[in-house]
């Protein structure tokens, strides 16, 4: 380990942290990283975290990442921070936060819900918990929990 550090710096690139222990893997599935992209990836699981016991960390070598990938992870990793690196220093730190709307990113689970059922429907929720995460569907009232969400990006 250099300096204790499980994986070194890097250049440029994003690094994802304090990302709950064992959702790793749904944030690289959100960002659709498969590993042939050739991107530098490192991926640390189940590391001690002052903050939040156990966390994981995604670090990603030439790649920010945008505005909707940040609100998908958001709905998955509520408390992560997303660094945006530039010449081995953080040139940005994003805090996320869960957002009050969410729209067009996930489906109702009410298969009778108007937005499943017409081609020009797009799906809208509204916050009702923050923690833990519990989501509202504006036209049918259906929610959804973090559990349901962390499910819907995953499949």
């Amino acid at each position: 380990m250099e300096n204790g550090l499980i994986v070194t710096k890097i250049k440029d690139g994003t690094v994802i942290d304090h990302i709950p222990a064992g959702r790793a893997l749904a944030v690289l599935k959100i960002l659709g990283i498969k590993g042939n992209e050739g991107n530098r990836v490192a991926l640390v699981m189940n590391v001690d975290s002052h903050r939040i016991g156990k966390k994981d960390i995604v670090k990603i070598e030439e790649r920010v990442i945008n505005n909707v990938e940040s609100e998908l992870i958001t709905l998955i990793a509520p408390n992560a921070t997303i660094n945006i690196i530039k010449n081995y220093e953080v040139a940005e730190k994003r805090k996320l936060r869960i957002p009050d709307i969410v729209v067009g990113i996930l489906k109702c689970q009410n298969p009778l819900c108007i937005t499943n059922n017409d081609p020009e429907g797009i799906s809208k929720f509204s916050s009702v918990s923050k923690v833990p995460i519990v989501l509202k569907c504006d036209y049918c009232d259906t929610e959804l929990t973090e559990d349901d969400v962390l499910r819907q990006i995953l499949s």
